[in-house]
């Protein structure tokens, strides 16, 4: 395994928060049926390496740019029963790997 800096990971952190702060046609729903993460994912996992440092809204607005209410509002596209077919077999699949 390549090992790599804290430094660089936080740098390609918020370099992918910046592209899915940019890229509101990205669905969450998208993102989960393809990659079975969305920013509601990168929000609670920043949450948790905070230590308590940020409440799990605060993680998620941090990754959002925005509330999440206001995001939602503003970006969020209506579902479709295939994406959420998609999504739901790729949250099966990450049980799966216990992620």
């Amino acid at each position: 395994m390549v090992e790599y800096s804290d430094a660089a990971a936080a740098t390609a952190f918020r370099r992918l928060v910046h592209h899915l702060q940019q890229r509101t046609d990205a669905q969450n729903v998208d993102l989960m049926g393809l990659a079975g993460f969305c920013r509601n994912c990168l929000g609670d996992w920043l949450t948790e390496a905070s230590e308590g440092a940020l409440s799990k809204e605060q993680g998620r607005e941090a990754v959002y740019g925005m509330p999440y209410a206001e995001w939602k509002a503003t970006h969020q596209g209506s579902v479709s029963p295939e994406q959420l077919a998609k999504m739901e077999a790729s949250v099966s699949r990450n049980r799966e790997l216990g992620l």
